[in-house]
């Protein structure tokens, strides 16, 4: 098969790769589309010692199974690989699971490819209506449902009444905001700093992009980037007693104000991709279009993800999320 291999640091080829193998309750996926997400610029820079090369990238795909008793479905892929039955996963909080794994992490290939392997228990059909360029986002939704779900639970008062805000208007961050929406909120905004991407999260419906600086107070803030500035800025704003999600794995360490934090009761929820369950249920709310119609996406050959990679990176794209297509 043709897959898009990390080879060196900025470096991914296009090239021949061995072809997965499925073994028992696992199927073969032709992969339709693949977002790119953050965590794989992550590695691309360099910057994540999970993902050396050479590997396959991505994590967020749909596409056909082919083969075996699930032949010719249509198909998200959830990529966490857990045990399911450690007390995490019995628990309900899989993505918790001490044995977890998701693909485009060693030693599972991920799916910048024309195929991957996958369980069948990490698979939701798609209907025919669905496009699988919009079925693939269902795994970064799934992380901003993940987080709206907490997040609402430890608030104090009602997400409808909430001033949410989001910080970063990438795909996590979109998501994020579109999950508040289908959860209630009805006062949100999305902080993006990138003019160009700002005026496309324009045109999304269901809540304002702002610039950085803008907002003076929130009840509930979602990081999305996770970076130390964005950290620093979501601790300044959560009002006393209010609620920070943190998301984004941009980098490790910096920006909490643990001293203002302490003193006005903020309360801190670091948050994992999602649950099986979060994930079916985002899958739905893409299905029933409780999230809109998704239509912000930039669509680009597989082919091409060097070029894709470097246009992220320069902040010329305008999109939230760019989808490869083999």
């Amino acid at each position: 098969m043709k897959a898009l291999v990390y080879d060196a640091v900025e470096t991914l080829v296009y090239r021949i790769m061995p072809d997965p193998m499925p073994g028992a309750g696992q199927s073969l996926i032709k992969v339709e589309a693949s977002g790119i997400c953050g965590s794989d610029m992550h590695a691309f820079l360099g910057h994540d010692e999970r993902r050396p090369a050479p590997l396959i990238l991505g994590h967020e795909a749909a596409g056909v199974v082919v083969g075996g008793d699930l032949d010719g479905k249509r198909v998200t892929i959830n990529p966490l690989a857990t045990c399911g039955t450690c007390r995490a996963c019995k628990a309900g909080r899989d993505n918790l699971c001490p044995d977890r794994m998701i693909i485009s992490m060693p030693p599972r290939e991920g799916a910048f490819s024309d195929y991957v392997v996958m369980a069948n228990r990490n698979l939701v059909t798609v209907p025919d209506d669905v496009p699988l360029t919009k079925a693939a986002l269902a795994e970064p939704l799934a992380c901003g449902w993940h987080a709206v779900r907490l997040g609402a639970a430890a608030l104090d008062m009602p997400l409808a009444d909430a001033q949410c805000v989001v910080v970063g208007g990438g795909a996590i961050g979109v998501g994020a905001a579109l999950c508040l929406r289908a959860f209630g909120a009805t006062d949100i905004k999305v902080i993006e700093p990138n003019t160009l991407r700002r005026a496309t999260l324009d045109l999304i419906d269901g809540f304002d992009a702002v610039e950085p600086g803008m907002i003076k107070q929130a009840d509930l803030v979602i990081d999305g980037v996770g970076y130390a500035a964005t950290r620093a800025d979501a601790t300044a704003i959560t009002r006393p007693g209010g609620v920070i999600m943190h998301i984004g794995l941009g980098e490790a360490a910096g920006g909490l104000d643990i001293r203002r934090m302490t003193l006005q009761e903020i309360t801190f929820i670091g948050t994992y991709t999602y649950t099986a369950e979060d994930f079916r249920q985002t899958a739905t709310a893409i299905f029933d279009g409780r999230l809109g119609p998704l239509d912000w996406i930039e669509e680009r050959p597989l082919a091409d993800g060097q070029q894709a990679f470097a246009d992220i990176r320069a902040g010329i794209v305008a999109a939230p999320k760019i989808i490869l297509r083999p």
